[in-house]
């Protein structure tokens, strides 16, 4: 199991990024979470398999039809603990 941290920049707040990324994730059957940052960003934390992980950040750039990303900045760690299911924080 791999973990991977991204924050998505661009137009992504107020876009339905959160809940489009949590579906993503469990379609991808990943764990993790997604939240909002005070910054405008979205930051993101997902587990799982690797190639997964390299499909889920794929997506991320793409965000859904609203959203305009302009970049995700990515970080691979191996995970410190796991994590059950895959969540939206506030």
């Amino acid at each position: 199991m791999k973990e991977t941290h991204c924050t998505v920049h661009g137009m992504v707040q107020g876009v339905w990024f959160r809940a489009w990324t949590a579906d993503m994730a469990r379609e991808l059957n990943l764990a993790g979470w997604v939240r909002n940052r005070s910054d405008g960003t979205v930051e993101a934390l997902a587990q799982g398999d690797e190639a997964a992980l390299k499909r889920f950040i794929e997506r991320l750039y793409m965000g859904p039809p609203l959203a305009r990303v302009t970049s995700v900045d990515v970080l691979w760690r191996e995970p410190e603990t796991v994590i059950p299911r895959f969540e939206v924080r506030t």
